[in-house]
């Protein structure tokens, strides 16, 4: 699913918003994810997974081409765990969550 789709779906579901106050409200918040992601911070969305950043330390690689080893210099990548919830219905585990 693209952003255009979930943005479709979320105005067809909710058709007392206006599509235009939806694509508002999915891009604001894409962008407070990346904008705390950018500053290092961890986002739980609960049920559905956490996103975080990693460090990749710098490391001697190869070009796949040549053979070439080459220098790779450190980076952060964006790195996704999923959620509980998330991952049981994927496997088809579903579960009542008004259970205590």
């Amino acid at each position: 699913m693209i952003r255009s789709e979930l943005i479709q779906m979320i105005a067809e579901e909710n058709p007392h918003l206006y599509q235009r106050d939806v694509e508002r409200i999915v891009n604001t918040i894409f962008e407070e994810i990346i904008a705390a992601m950018a500053r290092g911070d961890r986002v739980e969305l609960r049920g559905f997974g956490a996103f975080s950043v990693k460090k990749r330390d710098a490391r001697l690689g190869r070009n796949p081409r040549t053979g070439e080893s080459v220098d790779v210099a450190e980076k952060y990548v964006p790195f996704f765990k999923t959620g509980k919830l998330l991952r049981d219905r994927l496997n088809g585990n579903e579960t009542d969550e008004t259970e205590d």
